[in-house]
């Protein structure tokens, strides 16, 4: 069904007078448009876009840490143990999926902590107690 434009009305009863606000709203809503010029970007209720990226990254197997800050780190960690290391680019890749794995599972963990605690946003104190639980921390 097509939307059609009220308007107002005369009434029929005697005593009432007709309602003319529709009118002035109409023109409030075209002059608000008209006077700026420029259209309002549409925007997405809150949670919409969040919940599109949680299922477009649960969809991908691709690595989403950047391959060169992971490497720099890695470098740098490895520096504090021993001195000239060098690493086999298949070395740094492998430690990149198992750290992303790694963190992937206590995100989950953290997450059932969370709604375990009746809430849906993740704390510190989640993350901590799912760490404490699997055996990481005391």
């Amino acid at each position: 069904m097509a939307r059609t434009k009220q308007t107002a009305r005369k009434t029929t009863s005697a005593g009432k007078t007709p309602k003319k606000h529709l009118a002035t709203k109409a023109a409030k809503k075209v002059s608000a448009t008209t006077s700026s010029g420029v259209k309002k970007p549409h925007r997405f209720r809150p949670g919409t876009v969040a919940l599109r990226e949680i299922r477009k990254y649960q969809k991908s197997t691709e690595l989403l840490v950047r391959k060169l800050p992971f490497q720099r780190l890695v470098r740098e960690i490895a520096q504090e143990y021993k001195t000239d290391l060098r690493f086999q680019s298949s070395a740094v890749l492998a430690l990149q999926e198992a750290a992303e794995a790694y963190l992937v599972g206590l995100f989950e963990d953290t997450n059932l902590c969370a709604i375990h605690g009746k809430r849906v946003t993740i704390m510190p104190r989640d993350m901590q107690l799912a760490r404490r639980i699997r055996g990481e921390r005391s």
